[in-house]
């Protein structure tokens, strides 16, 4: 087996505290206690939650379209803008962040007027 190649270390986000994981917690049991509708739907809700806590919510309207995001958020019973941090130093994670930040033209990217590719993609 091959030895493994060092990666290359970001900063990690603060560490939660017990009544934010609490606060987490109660978020998603709500919101899979009032859902109904397409699993797919609340699955992708939760998961926009988690990651967005790693990333913030600039990097969540990079990679989801506006429809989505609100439709995560009604499931979820938050505004991400409120509950999640602009950004993280994880931000950089994702290639959409990075090359909005290097750019500068953030609401440009978001409304579609900017095309960025691999939207979606997370580098090491």
């Amino acid at each position: 087996m091959a030895p493994k190649t060092p990666r290359k270390s970001l900063p990690r986000i603060a560490p939660i505290t017990p009544e934010e994981a609490k606060r987490l917690v109660d978020i998603v049991d709500n919101a899979i206690y009032e859902f109904e509708g397409d699993v797919d739907h609340l699955e992708s809700a939760i998961g926009m939650l988690c990651l967005g806590r790693y990333v913030g919510w600039k990097p969540l309207l990079l990679i989801h379209n506006k429809n989505t995001i609100r439709r995560n958020e009604k499931i979820l019973g938050i505004d991400i803008r409120k509950f999640l941090p602009e950004d993280t130093p994880r931000s950089e994670k994702l290639n959409a962040y990075r090359a909005v930040k290097a750019i500068g033209k953030f609401w440009k990217a978001v409304s579609g007027d900017i095309k960025l590719g691999d939207r979606k993609r997370v580098h090491e």
